[in-house]
């Protein structure tokens, strides 16, 4: 069983950033695979990046050159650094655990936290 805890969201104007972290549970992180997804009000949940357990990463072209997703095994954390925000970045932050790392695609995987909200002012 894993445990995923999102922090960091918050109100920021458009232009900022802003980092957020999610801390795993769990003694077998370093081999997850982990994501971060998104939503929107009226929206459906969709991706914005992952990375693999050795570190390579894949982003949503709408994010791509902006978001910078990268982990610390050390302390069981995966972390968004979000720059360049625009408003339509606002969204409930989910962050994803144990997923399918692929070269071109990431598989969500069975573990969610329970989000973090961030708002881009514009």
């Amino acid at each position: 069983q894993v445990q995923l805890v999102e922090s960091g969201g918050g109100l920021v104007q458009a232009g900022g950033s802003l980092r957020l972290s999610c801390a795993a549970s769990g003694r077998t992180f370093s081999r997850y695979a982990m994501g971060w997804f998104r939503q929107a009000p009226g929206r459906d949940r969709e991706f914005v990046a992952a990375i693999s357990w050795n570190s390579f990463a894949l982003y949503a072209d709408s994010v791509k050159g902006r978001f910078t997703i990268s982990r610390d095994n050390a302390k069981n954390t995966v972390y968004l650094q979000m720059g360049s925000l625009k408003s339509e970045d606002t969204a409930v932050y989910y962050c994803n655990g144990d997923g399918e790392y692929r070269s071109t695609s990431y598989l969500q995987g069975n573990y969610w936290g329970q989000g973090t909200q961030v708002t881009v002012s514009s």
